[in-house]
């Protein structure tokens, strides 16, 4: 997973709102509900509200299916883990998040004003790597052992707002290079909405890019929008972090590459797309 050592597009302006670096490993049998509370204690300096959600269900990548056509096939749903809920830890500032589950380690980066700037993947890895080294750290202090890691996951949410190169669902080959919403023989109306996912195999079967793009509702504002979510799944060379971080850096690398060929110039041009030096 060495780096290719090309330059990966960047823009000035891009429509992410979130981003997602999280780990799934074995469930933690020693772990309790007291330790949600205990490991709060630890980062409530920082973290300073908490939410429970329901515990999120395993998908593992495998690629030991006969079948390529139902993608059903290449997503393993297991049963949910051991304990039914998840905790969000909120940071205090709101954009950062940290979820927890006995099988899963999260943290999110999210826009909260329409002034928060992206910072970047290069000043979100680090501050990941801080907070699994923390984590890490609890889980040996309390007793608990070292999580055995069976998958990475990066997410990068896009929200393609109406007005912003597009319009309506008729204009969807100004955003996407794809000819979703047209119809060959002029009988179809324009889409009511849109659901349209994809995967792709990273090489050496290393993980998969899943890209979907569909109609939302925005919560935050109730405008409907265009959600763009790449996500890159797949199991690192071993649990230790140096292996984690270098998986990620390569799920980014397909993310980002894989949002710059889905999308067209006409949309880079408005997201500021730079040029390479």
């Amino acid at each position: 997973m060495a780096d290719t050592g090309q330059t990966l597009p960047d823009f000035g302006n891009p429509p992410v709102v979130e981003t997602v670096l999280g780990v799934e490993f074995a469930p933690l049998s020693k772990w309790g509900i007291p330790h949600f509370g205990l490991f709060w204690h630890e980062i409530r300096g920082e973290y300073s509200r908490f939410e429970v959600q329901p515990a999120l269900a395993s998908q593992i990548e495998r690629f030991d299916r006969p079948s390529k056509l139902s993608p059903t096939a290449t997503v393993e749903f297991l049963a949910l883990a051991q304990l039914p809920i998840r905790c969000w830890f909120v940071h205090h500032s709101e954009t950062r998040l940290l979820q927890v589950q006995n099988d899963r380690f999260i943290h999110n980066w999210r826009k909260v004003g329409t002034a928060e700037a992206y910072p970047h993947y290069e000043n979100i890895r680090p501050i990941f790597s801080q907070e699994w080294t923390r984590f890490h750290e609890f889980l040996q202090t309390q007793g608990i052992g070292t999580p055995d890691v069976r998958q990475c996951e990066i997410s990068y949410i896009n929200q393609l707002d109406p007005g912003k190169g597009w319009q309506t669902l008729a204009d969807l080959g100004d955003v996407i290079g794809t000819r979703v919403g047209a119809s060959s023989d002029q009988f179809l109306p324009m889409p009511e909405n849109l659901n349209l996912t994809t995967s792709y195999v990273l090489p050496g079967e290393q993980g998969r890019l899943h890209v979907q793009l569909q109609s939302v509702i925005r919560h935050a504002d109730a405008q409907e929008t265009l959600q763009l979510t790449l996500t890159a799944r797949g199991r690192p060379p071993s649990s230790e972090l140096a292996d984690l971080l270098c998986w990620f850096d390569r799920g980014r690398e397909w993310v980002v590459r894989g949002f710059a060929d889905f999308t067209t110039p006409r949309m880079h041009a408005l997201w500021q797309r730079k040029k390479r030096t």
